[in-house]
């Protein structure tokens, strides 16, 4: 047996054992377990449990399943999608082995494959919609640029317009400019005017 599908069954006993212990009768029937790759929460106290495996655990183990062909007995999550775990699920292999009641003990049927089984996953898992993720470009997926550019860049267009339309009548602004404020420029030879205040000589 390789090392991912290994993990993929210690996945799957690991999260079915505990239930099948309890109520052997689940074997024949389609068990309902929390679904570990989602948040849970608490019907009496109103909180909220993280996932029982973390995001770096769900990408290993949808990894190994992926290279194992098992796939599709993983539960939905944010590391596998519904339509990628629909696409697994029609393509599996059906299992030959039927479940016994023998199987009760991973350890002493280990050759059964009684972990393989049908199982409702509980929680509801809501895929968030990504711009660009059906073509493969999520980054610049809605934006009118591709890429951002300088700050200097951006504003280059705006800043040439106005230096155009300023240059267009530039002589006759800088004589308006002189002569509106000839009386206000003192003259050098001029004497100067006399104050309506004295000042301190401090």
């Amino acid at each position: 047996m390789s090392a991912a599908l290994q993990a993929v069954k210690q996945f799957r006993i690991r999260e079915l054992a505990p239930k099948i212990k309890a109520d052997p009768t689940l074997l024949n029937a389609r068990p309902k377990i929390l679904n570990p790759f989602l948040p849970h929460k608490n019907p009496e106290s109103g909180r909220w449990a993280p996932p029982k495996y973390s995001l770096r655990r769900q990408a290993d183990l949808v990894k190994q399943a992926r290279a194992s062909g098992m796939l599709h007995l993983l539960p939905p999550g944010p590391k596998l999608s519904l339509k990628e775990l629909a696409a697994a699920s029609a393509s599996a292999p059906m299992s030959t082995s039927a479940p016994t009641t023998e199987a009760v003990e991973p350890v002493a049927e280990s050759s059964k494959r009684w972990w393989s089984g049908e199982v409702e996953w509980e929680g509801e898992f809501k895929e968030k919609e990504v711009k660009g993720a059906d073509v493969g470009n999520r980054l610049y997926a809605g934006k009118k640029r591709m890429f951002k550019g300088h700050k200097w860049e951006r504003t280059l267009e705006n800043r040439t317009w106005e230096r155009k339309v300023l240059l267009k009548d530039m002589q006759s602004r800088i004589e308006r400019f002189r002569t509106t404020y000839r009386r206000k420029t003192p003259s050098p030879v001029s004497p100067a005017r006399p104050v309506a205040y004295s000042k301190l000589p401090f």
